[in-house]
């Protein structure tokens, strides 16, 4: 099965690989909220926001062809996007999450094909 966001192949090109980031209950220190470290104790303020992430490589035969993976992902970062789904390539999906942001690991690699290596986080917003 391929791996989509919003029905788009983005990260094929290459190996990659979902991570689930933490989950659970949000805990905030009282001290924090009442802006005064004298305060023991802490607040449930409801669940973790949902964040996951894509890491990988892409791969491509030409710079051009780099630079087109390369927008294809940054443009679905963009503020106003629309969220959607997002399918690893076991099938599990989650639904209405929208890409964050995007981060490139370092320098274009030159071999037989070129390479850069992603870090893409996707999230629920409110």
């Amino acid at each position: 099965m391929t791996s989509t966001f919003k029905g788009l192949n983005l990260f094929t090109s290459g190996p990659h690989r979902f991570e689930v980031h933490r989950q659970g209950r949000r805990v905030v220190p009282l001290s924090a909220i009442a802006n005064d470290p004298s305060i023991a104790g802490t607040i449930e303020t409801g669940d973790d926001e949902l964040r996951l992430s894509v890491h990988g490589r892409l791969i491509a035969e030409s710079e051009s062809a780099l630079d087109t993976l390369r927008e294809a992902i940054t443009d679905q970062a963009a503020y106003e996007v629309p969220a959607g789904d997002l399918i690893d390539h076991y099938g599990r999906t989650w639904q209405d999450v929208k890409l964050l942001r995007v981060e490139w690991d370092g320098g274009i690699d030159r071999g037989r094909a070129l390479s850069i290596g992603y870090r893409a986080e996707f999230g629920i917003t409110g």
